[in-house]
């Protein structure tokens, strides 16, 4: 595994983490300007999500389900690549679990989780994301692991939580699951931005002359005397005396019809 540059959270340190005690901090962005103001806040894990074909220089990658996924992780781990694994509710294939619900609500689905985290951590995953899973069964899977557990409606016992930067910034709108917590609301701010963006450019009050540039005197003289499209009011005038004019002499007047008169 590549060094990690500085400032950047080398991998194993989360395992360290998990043993120290310490709660570990990821976050879903989907766009560079997100993911940098994540890294400003000092988060620990930045999860790039379904846009990572758009994203180069990523140090891992997240592969979902347990099952036919482990020989896939077992593979791409064995290639160098540091894999995350993910449990629970699995967005890529939700239509297959039922919908977008709770998992291991029973006894047996419960064992399941458990026995697919265990794969995911025997075949090499770093980490395991658990999501939508009862916080008692989450509990349980994180005392089994060695390697650290992210939840996302999982329950505190995890090593760390996660949530989608969109989500707990307010800029979704709508439905949201029961485990989102919104720590601003800026969808209202960036719509009102946008409106009042919309107004100044459509009553001319944007741009003013701080967003705009200049040239110099003497380079603007010598820009407008060569264009013909620039010429100065004087210019434009002594053009319009010279310029041969169209004089439309009025339509003949038709003769009036003659009057048919009966012989006397």
């Amino acid at each position: 595994m590549s060094t990690p540059p500085k400032g950047k959270l080398p991998l194993p340190e989360l395992a360290q983490m998990k043993r120290r005690g310490e709660k570990i901090v990821m976050v879903t962005a989907y766009d560079a300007p997100g993911a940098r103001f994540a890294e400003d806040a000092g988060i620990d894990v930045i999860l790039v999500g379904d846009t990572a074909a758009m994203v180069a220089g990523a140090d891992a990658v997240k592969l979902e389900g347990a099952g036919p996924s482990v020989s896939r992780v077992r593979s791409i781990v064995e290639a160098g690549i540091p894999v995350m694994g993910h449990v629970g509710l699995t967005p890529q294939s939700a239509t297959m679990l039922g919908g977008f619900k709770t998992q291991g609500k029973t006894a047996e689905k419960a064992r399941h989780l458990v026995d697919g985290a265990l794969e995911l951590e025997e075949a090499g995953a770093f980490a395991v994301v658990l999501e939508a899973v009862p916080a008692p069964v989450a509990a349980e899977i994180t005392r089994r692991l060695t390697v650290p557990t992210i939840g996302i409606g999982a329950g505190r016992e995890c090593d760390g939580q996660v949530l989608v930067y969109h989500d707990l910034l307010g800029l979704t709108e709508g439905h949201l699951p029961r485990f989102v917590k919104r720590y601003a609301n800026l969808s209202r701010e960036i719509r009102d931005a946008l409106e009042h963006y919309a107004e100044e450019v459509r009553s001319v009050t944007f741009p003013e002359d701080e967003h705009t540039y200049e040239m110099a005197d003497d380079e603007l003289e010598r820009f407008s005397s060569k264009s013909p499209s620039a010429t100065s009011p004087k210019n434009q005038a002594k053009d319009a005396a010279t310029r041969p004019s169209k004089i439309l002499s009025p339509s003949p007047k038709s003769a009036p019809p003659l009057r048919k008169t009966s012989p006397p």
